[in-house]
Order: structure tokens, then C-alpha cells, then sequence
């Protein structure tokens, strides 16, 4: 069977790959600068993967039919606040908080409600969620098992990245060195009952949110990587076998040439980290991610000037190589993003995929003067900070001294003097502004829904045997003091329906409290 040919407009064949000098490497070869698949989008194309969650399971669950509807090809799961840190909608921590910048995830019950209708051994799911990350993915393997679903096949990714909390997000829970067990306890559990599942979303999104530069989100999300595959070979598991699990998250900003050649200086640093620290299986030494347009960079005001820093921000994302991409609403900086707002966001993937030609062929940029010298400055640059923190101890003792934190700080200080004496432009902001804004249409979660919550939380804890799921708990409770792995005993926990916020505690009082 001979492959479709793919042609311009003008009827000029596209190779797979072009490759002028002799010299230059191939995609899908160590050390994958070009890519991870030999044929990338020509093969597969990327997984538009559109983030949603808000108000109650319900209301997030007709999100994702609608999303799905409309050609998404996987779900990306957003926890409000409490979920993120451990505590049930009726806590007093939690009031003013429950369903604003993300769904209330309470209990298993609220986690079938969330996936009513959707399979999941058809659709993969990502869900950012970090410090209650085994308590979530305890949750989705329990519903995975109510749905008949074959573990071996559930595919998908968990963030779990709790290091990068530390340094630029701050949503943890317990001490550092207590959050790495529970990590690896995900590593290894998954790498035996879920082996497609991705273990570990490591995560520069959000250091870059933070106010870091491109070189500083590549490093410090490397050198958390390696803090990772670190702890888990120290627990006896092979890299060749977990290492295939690990998945990155990147932002993707304005200047485009620098994001592109962020991505294949990545790409070429991972395959050396892994490389050095044992690993021998290609498919161990691939860094593959999903890339998330910069939510720091949307403007409230000429909100609609973000479909195109969007547009910019995808379309480096793809040149750059990236296996899955979320694009931003363009009011984001305003609100959670309209049902309008995220379906321009996906068909702004959709027209990139399938109008612009860029995917027609791999890596279109190499060979580029420009680009492949650029790749290299960015990979020089970053090697140096890894080389720093490497020195002070790797990563969880950088951010304990507080190094990547202030490293942070001081790049997203000098950025804001930039915009405010006008070195930096940022159009409808220091420049070209109107002095008539937008009045867009703003999404808005009502308060109320915390006492939808509540009610469920009363009418749950009524209803589920009370024995049981106290039994589970400390069974819970001693697997912790006895270093046993906590997953199966999460999982026993949450098929009992104990709450998040049950389980959490449990650990808080093992743990103590960061």
C-alpha cells in the first residue's frame, strides 16, 4: 500500500523529512532534537487536548460531551483549590473557593458523575492535580474498574509533579520529602496495573507562569525531572521500564523562534539526562509533552488580540514538536473561558492541523541558520543552571534553600520594569491602546454551588458504611507507618467511599503539614 502523497496548493510533492546535509540527525534518533517519531503528525497528529473543569461534576461533565462533540480528542481535568489541597467543599478552608478555578471533586461519587457517559478506555484524561494526585488517580482507576474497563489499556496522565509546587505554584500539602514517597508509590504501583498511564506530568508551565524566562522553565523542569527518575531508581525500579512513563508539560509564549528551539534543545537534554543515568531503552530516553499556550501572556484588555498571540503560541508549539496542546480561551484573563471563547480555541488547533500545511512534514524548521543555532545557545544556557543545582544537591535541595524560587522572582521582577518603562511591548497594553474596552460576555460560578456540594457530602457519608471506610483509613494509616506502598490502600479507601478530604487528613497526621 503505497502512503497518500501530500502536496501545496501548487501541486509540489512534501518529502517526510528533508534532510540537505548528510550530517544532520533523523527524527525518531537519539538524541530526538527533530522529534520523537520518525513520521510525527504525518503518522499521528497531536492530541488537541482542551482543559475544562469548573462548578459541580455535572456541569464539567456537560463541558467535556460538548468539547468531545466538537472534535476534542482528550480530556484535560482543572480541580478547584480544595480538591487541589486536600480539603472536602464543606471545610472552612474551603468557603468562597468550591467550583471556582476548577471542579469540587469530593468523593468517588462525584468522580462518576464527572465521566458520566464518556469511556474510559476510549478517551485519555489528564488531570492536574498534584499533591492529592494519588487520591484522584485512585478515583479514576476505581470508576475505570465500575466501567468494566481493562486497567492494562486506561491511558492518560497524571501531573504529580510536586517539586515545581515548591518552587513557583505553592498548592502542597506535606513535607517535601514525604511528598517524593507518595510520588514513587504512583510510580511504581502504575509501572505493574497501569502501564500505559503516565505517572508524572513534569510540569515548566507553571514555573514559567511564575515569571521564569524560556531558558529558566527548560532547566529548573529538567532538573526536577532528574530529581524524579533519582528518587525512583533509589527505590529499585527500572528506568527502562518507568522512564517510558513520564510525560513533560510545557508553556508555550510569545517569541516564537525561542519556543521552537526551547522544545528541541528539551528534547536533546532529556535524552542525555536519561542516557547518563542509565537508561538504554530508546523509548526511556524520548521526552515527550504536552505544550499549554501562556496563560500569563492573555491581556484583559482587547481581550480578542489573544486569538492571535494563541494562534502564534500553537503554531510554535507544533514547529517545535510537541504529542498533545491545549490552546488557551481568549478571555482568559477575564475568566474561566465562554463555551464561545473554547470553541475558537479548538478550532484554532483544528485550521493549524489541517490548513496550514505545517504538518505535512517533520521538523520543518531544521536546517534553519537561525533555529539550530538558537537550539544550541538555549541548551548551553540551561546546562549551566542544572550544572548549579546539581551542585547544591539536585533539585529538592535547591528549592529548600530557596534557589529556584528567587531565581524566578528576579526574572519575573525585571520583565514587569520592562513593561513599565516600555522596553517590552505588549500591544493594548503599553502600546496602541484603546481608551474604549471590550465589555465581553464573563463566565461566572455561582457561590451557591458549595452547599450543592455540602448536600452530597451529608447525604454520602449517610448512606456508605461507616465501618468500612473507618477500617480502611487506618489501614491507610499503617501502611504509612510501615513504608508499604499507599496506593492499594487509597484505592480501598475511595471504593469505600472515604472522601478526599478523609484521606488527606490521614496523611496529614502521619506527615504533618509544609
Amino acid at each position: 500500500m503505497s502512503e497518500k502523497k501530500i502536496k501545496t496548493s501548487s501541486g509540489i510533492e512534501i518529502k517526510e523529512v528533508y534532510n540537505e546535509l548528510k550530517s544532520l540527525e533523523l527524527p525518531g534518533e537519539f538524541p530526538f532534537t527533530r522529534g520523537i517519531q520518525k513520521d510525527m503528525y504525518r503518522g499521528k497528529m497531536w492530541t488537541m487536548r482542551q482543559y475544562a473543569g469548573f462548578s459541580t461534576a455535572f456541569e464539567s461533565n456537560k463541558r467535556y460531551h460538548y468539547l468531545l462533540s466538537q472534535g476534542t480528542t482528550g480530556l484535560s481535568v482543572a480541580f478547584d483549590l480544595p480538591t487541589q489541597i486536600g480539603y472536602d467543599s464543606d471545610h472552612e478552608m474551603s468557603d468562597g473557593e468550591v467550583g471556582k478555578v476548577g471542579v469540587a471533586i469530593d468523593s468517588l461519587r462525584d468522580m462518576e458523575v464527572l465521566f458520566d457517559g464518556i469511556d474510559l478506555q476510549k478517551v485519555s484524561s489528564s488531570m492536574t492535580i498534584n499533591a492529592t494526585a494519588p487520591i484522584l488517580l485512585a478515583m479514576y482507576i476505581c470508576l475505570a474498574k465500575k466501567q468494566g474497563a481493562d486497567l492494562k489499556q486506561i491511558s492518560g496522565t497524571i501531573q504529580n509533579d510536586i517539586l515545581k509546587e515548591y518552587a513557583a505554584r505553592g498548592t502542597y500539602i506535606y513535607p517535601p520529602k514525604a511528598s517524593m514517597r507518595l510520588i514513587t508509590d504512583v510510580f511504581e504501583y502504575c509501572s505493574k496495573e497501569l502501564p500505559k498511564w503516565n505517572t508524572i506530568s513534569i510540569s515548566g508551565y507553571h514555573i514559567r507562569e511564575a515569571g521564569s524566562t524560556a531558558v529558566q522553565e527548560l532547566a529548573f523542569t529538567l532538573a526536577n525531572g532528574k530529581a524524579y527518575l533519582e528518587a525512583a531508581i533509589q527505590k529499585g525500579l527500572d528506568i527502562n521500564v518507568f522512564a517510558k512513563r513520564l510525560s513533560f508539560f510545557f508553556n508555550c509564549h510569545n517569541n516564537f523562534f525561542e519556543e521552537i528551539a526551547k522544545f528541541r534543545a528539551a528534547r536533546r537534554m532529556w535524552a542525555q539526562i536519561t542516557k547518563n543515568l542509565g537508561a538504554t531503552d530508546l523509548g526511556a530516553q524520548k521526552l515527550r509533552f504536552h505544550t499549554q499556550t501562556g496563560g500569563s501572556t492573555l491581556t484583559a484588555q482587547q481581550p480578542l488580540n489573544n486569538v492571535i498571540r494563541v494562534t502564534n503560541q500553537a503554531m510554535a508549539a507544533v514547529l517545535g514538536g510537541t504529542q498533545s496542546l491545549h490552546t488557551n480561551g481568549f478571555d482568559e484573563a477575564l475568566s474561566l473561558p465562554t463555551e464561545a471563547a473554547a470553541k475558537v480555541a479548538l478550532r484554532t488547533q483544528q485550521i493549524i492541523a489541517f490548513e496550514s500545511g505545517v504538518a505535512d512534514t517533520v521538523d520543518p524548521l531544521a536546517g534553519s541558520y537561525f533555529v539550530e543555532s538558537l537550539t544550541d545557545e538555549i541548551e548551553k544556557a540551561a546546562w549551566k543552571y542544572i550544572e548549579i543545582i546539581d551542585a547544591k544537591g539536585g533539585s529538592v535541595a535547591a528549592i529548600e534553600e530557596g534557589y529556584i524560587q528567587n531565581e524566578i522572582a528576579n526574572s519575573a521582577y525585571q520583565y514587569q520594569k520592562d513593561i513599565e518603562s516600555g522596553d517590552a511591548v505588549l500591544v493594548g497594553v503599553n502600546k496602541y491602546v484603546d481608551a474604549e474596552g471590550l465589555k465581553p460576555e464573563v463566565f461566572r460560578v455561582d457561590d451557591s454551588i458549595r452547599k450543592v456540594q455540602i448536600d452530597q457530602i451529608i447525604k454520602l457519608k449517610a448512606e456508605r458504611n461507616g465501618l468500612e471506610v473507618e477500617k480502611a483509613l487506618d489501614d491507610l494509616k499503617n501502611a504509612v507507618k510501615n513504608g508499604l506502598n499507599t496506593m492499594p490502600f487509597i484505592i480501598a479507601a475511595v471504593e469505600s467511599y472515604a472522601t478526599l478530604g478523609e484521606i488527606a487528613d490521614t496523611f496529614r497526621k502521619e506527615f504533618g503539614e509544609y
